[in-house]
């Protein structure tokens, strides 16, 4: 049994994260702001810390008071798309927030750092699927905040010896999605949109390509880090492999929501057109792992979001940079 702090363990990904390392014995504090998550999603089984990994002394504080054998880091404000309009407080909250997690582990021994990343740190590649060997060119604030955590780790192994796990995660969708959030997790936007009996709308034509990937076949790896001693100090992908356009992923969540799908296409924005990656390195290390259908897992989160209900969305305060914001965003 390991003690393990969880940041972002109110949120989608990490509670579930959360919920498989207690399934797997280890004593589990989370640490949420509540900015994106909900207390509901934290464990029962969890001791619960609300405040931001933005705010050092309190880090600092709870590693003294709480010390942990290993981090989860999970916390941060994952929408690419506004990223590059909010770009104190991406990093604010990505890099400076990771920081203060990365000294405070290093201060108390951590045995092991296991980092939440993104597939947007390779940005617009020739090279699809991507591997773990793709050259990183993000291409939008959120993307370039996640590589530089990355390299952080990088040299904490090298000056500090701070082991550490990151993990690339891609279009994660599932019970306890933020559906309440118009700027990331098309998925949850899409269903929201249905609740509301308003049409699932599309940036461009909708012929971009995704991997979505079902967080059943997200989170369990990513606890697995704790198990597998000889995996550390890489780089995995984790996801679905099999891509689809953003007019079929509708037509797939207006089935799983029971209604004819009805779209509209709103002005391009600036994104990447295709990114899905290869997890044949993941399936050597952490073995192979059948998938969930895209079909299975959408019907399984339409019934929580039937359940729950829409959610009313809300502009983000805070907006530093307007030109060229799109119009949806602008005026929702």
């Amino acid at each position: 049994m390991a003690s393990v702090l969880v940041t972002g363990g109110a949120g989608f990904i990490g509670s579930h994260v959360a919920d498989a390392l207690i399934a797997r014995g280890h004593r589990v504090t989370v640490l949420d702001d509540l900015s994106g998550g909900y207390r509901e999603n934290v464990p029962a089984a969890a001791t619960f810390v609300q405040g931001s990994v933005t705010d050092a002394p309190l880090v600092d504080q709870l590693f003294a008071r709480q010390p942990c054998d290993y981090v989860f880091h999970l916390a941060a404000y994952a929408a690419e798309g506004l990223s590059h309009f909010i770009k104190r407080f991406n990093y604010t909250n990505n890099v400076i927030g990771s920081v203060n997690l990365i000294n405070a582990s290093v201060n108390t021994g951590v045995k092991g750092f296991v980092f939440t990343s993104s597939i947007a740190v390779y940005g617009a590649t020739p090279q699809l699927p991507m591997t773990e060997a793709t050259p990183a060119h993000p291409e939008d604030p959120y993307g370039i905040a996640k590589l530089a955590v990355e390299q952080d780790l990088a040299v904490s192994k090298s000056m500090f010896g701070l082991d550490f796990m990151i993990f690339r995660p891609h279009n994660v969708y599932g019970p306890r999605q933020n559906i309440a959030d118009r700027y990331r997790n098309v998925v949850g936007i899409f269903m929201n949109q249905i609740l509301q009996d308003r049409p699932m709308t599309i940036f461009g034509d909708g012929t971009q390509t995704r991997a979505f990937s079902c967080i059943d076949d997200v989170a369990p790896v990513i606890a697995d880090a704790i198990e597998r001693p000889d995996a550390w100090s890489q780089v995995y992908n984790v996801g679905a492999d099999l891509p689809v356009t953003l007019n079929a992923l509708a037509a797939e969540v207006a089935a799983a929501m029971g209604v004819d799908p009805v779209i509209e296409h709103l002005p391009a924005r600036a994104e990447v057109a295709h990114a899905y990656s290869s997890h044949e390195k993941t399936r050597a290390v952490f073995g192979a792992r059948a998938q969930r259908p895209l079909q299975d897992g959408l019907r399984d989160m339409a019934t929580w979001v039937r359940q729950h209900g829409a959610r009313e969305t809300a502009r983000f305060e805070g907006i530093e940079i307007s030109k060229n914001l799109p119009a949806a965003w602008r005026d929702a």
